[in-house]
């Protein structure tokens, strides 16, 4: 790390104000990184902030740390803050909480305990002839529309206690995002470092490397965060898309975001019944799977001579394999309904399959059918293992780990990333594709393997978007570097390389080792497990055919119940 940036003391566990400490440390961060992007109302807030008594600031960041921005007082109930009528006095003079704020009804009834709104609304519900032990919905449906916003001590006169809300929650939320990079971070991530519950990896951290470089970028992600928000609320699909934004076209990032919610909006507007809104949205949405669900929606629209215009041009140049094999199966259907020639494509052979009859209890001794299946198959000779997503990963990510943690612009800009901010970019491979290649020459050389155990004894609990510590034990791990072939390793390494996001999944549930096998037999084997009903998925399918193009063993099991 930079010296010149704010350090947090090694251990604060004995602190009763560690959450202050990491708020103080967030400030200073953003201070020393973001200053050029922080306008008047984060800078007053900084000053003002630090203006406070030490209690008042830790009652501010105990709400801040808290869901929502309304409080009654009688929850701000902490120990470290003494006088508590003091500490809001404070912070309502230097106009960081609001004290007695004005609230719709929604927001007070949110407030209030159901015993309590009878008692304020004794008298409606008297009048309407509701019971006394009337139920809240039953009771929120009785006052709808008769009720004008009003302070929560007109709400309530006889209670005992005062609202306050805090007036910097928006401030706040920038401020985090400006350190993080992004909202799904909290404040609790400091905790769960403190207390060692996530450890993460060191990175050398460039003081150029930040998640954002304009204040633009700051407000677009924003504006994205409010609009997914407002969409989960239900409101109307059409007035969230007026309000989305148009974005810069250099900033792949924030336009994926947006892509995303843009692919949210489309699917509820078409599950609405409103076609032309969805086709609209869709357009806008970029390649990939809102650019299938577009010639999809026009082909259930008769359009089938457009619909077929654009899926053809895709064709040329899909996203992603999951496009790719989207459009292939769309194509000819659509040639057929317009009578045209249909190209066949050369038939992939199908996966090796069998079939399996187990008896109903070992479901329930094991807990799955995964489970269950892997217990049949298991020996001393031969064991098994649940491995599903994480084996491959795991090895993948124990393997590059140096190039997945490489302090690359951009890349890390605070001191909790569990990896990269770039990992599923366009450009993340390509950023790094030097540094995979030497990576993978070690398959090639036979250093692999011991470069694999050092990491796995070094890094050991270290947070790493490919290894899952749990599942990847010592005797899993050391089975899969005696079975497995390396330039199997390579081949699988490589089509995850090609699209990181999509092809960390679709992988086989089992796999099952043969240690002692002779010559030239295979060492390991992957098993797709399928109970009663179940059926392959279209990443499933993809990895299945790359296993069979390069020879690696695999095969999918078909469980039964049976009955003896």
């Amino acid at each position: 790390m930079n010296p010149k940036s704010p350090t947090l003391p090694a251990d604060l566990r004995d602190d009763p104000l560690y959450y202050l400490r990491h708020f103080q440390f967030v400030l200073d961060w953003v201070m020393a990184r973001h200053a050029d992007l922080l306008a008047e109302p984060e800078q007053r807030f900084i000053m003002a902030f630090g203006e406070l008594p030490e209690a008042a600031q830790a009652l501010l960041v105990r709400m801040v740390s808290r869901k929502g921005e309304l409080f009654r007082t009688s929850r701000l109930v902490y120990t470290e803050v003494d006088d508590l009528e003091q500490a809001l006095s404070r912070l309502a003079a230097a106009q960081l909480v609001e004290l007695d704020p004005v609230l719709s009804l929604d927001d007070l009834l949110a407030q209030l305990r159901l015993p309590e709104a009878r008692r304020v609304f004794a008298e409606t519900v008297s009048a309407c002839g509701l019971p006394t032990s009337v139920s809240k919905s039953r009771l929120c449906e009785a006052l709808d529309g008769q009720f004008t916003p009003r302070r929560w001590s007109v709400w309530w006169p006889e209670s005992d206690e005062t609202l306050v809300r805090v007036s910097v929650m928006s401030v706040c939320d920038r401020l985090r995002l400006m350190f993080f990079g992004n909202l799904r971070q909290s404040w609790s991530d400091f905790v769960m470092a403190e207390l060692g519950h996530m450890r993460y990896e060191r990175v050398s951290l460039d003081p150029a490397s930040r998640g954002f470089q304009q204040r633009q970028e700051v407000d677009a992600y924003l504006c994205l965060h409010r609009l997914r928000e407002r969409f989960d609320d239900g409101e109307a699909v059409a007035d969230i898309w007026s309000a989305v934004p148009r974005l810069p076209d250099d900033n792949p990032w924030l336009a994926a975001r947006r892509s995303r919610l843009l692919l949210r909006l489309g699917q509820q507007a078409q599950r609405e019944g409103q076609a032309a809104l969805a086709l609209e949205i869709f357009s806008f949405a970029g390649p990939g799977e809102a650019r299938v669900r577009r010639l999809r929606l026009l082909e259930r629209e008769g359009e089938h001579h457009q619909a077929l215009t654009l899926a053809t041009q895709a064709l040329e140049a899909p996203l992603d394999d999951a496009e790719r094999q989207a459009l292939a199966r769309l194509v000819p259907r659509l040639q057929r309904r317009l009578g045209l020639p249909v190209l066949k494509p050369a038939a992939q052979a199908p996966p090796k399959s069998w079939s399996l009859s187990l008896p109903p209890q070992s479901l329930a001794a094991s807990g799955s059918v995964e489970l269950a299946l892997r217990d049949h198959l298991a020996r001393d000779e031969a064991p098994a293992f649940y491995v599903e997503n994480h084996l491959f990963a795991g090895l993948f990510g124990l393997l590059c780990w140096d190039v997945i943690f490489a302090p690359l612009p951009g890349a890390f800009f605070h001191p909790f990333h569990r990896g990269p901010a770039d990992l599923y970019r366009p450009d993340f491979v390509s950023r790094r594709r030097d540094r995979f290649d030497a990576c993978l020459e070690a398959l090639a050389s036979g250093d692999y393997r011991e470069r694999i155990r050092a990491r796995w004894r070094d890094k050991q609990g270290l947070a790493n978007p490919f290894v899952y510590w749990e599942v990847l034990d010592e005797a899993l791990l050391e089975l899969a570097l005696h079975c497995i072939a390396p330039e199997h390793l390579a081949v699988l390494f490589e089509r995850l390389l090609e699209d990181l996001k999509a092809n960390r999944s679709g992988w086989p549930d089992l796999i099952q080792f043969f240690p002692d096998a002779g010559q030239g037999q295979p060492r390991y084997r992957l098993i797709e497990v399928k109970a009663p009903g179940d059926r392959l998925q279209d990443n499933q399918r993809r990895w299945l055919e790359h296993f069979q193009c390069h020879g690696i063993p695999v095969s999918v099991c078909h469980v039964r119940w049976s009955d003896g």
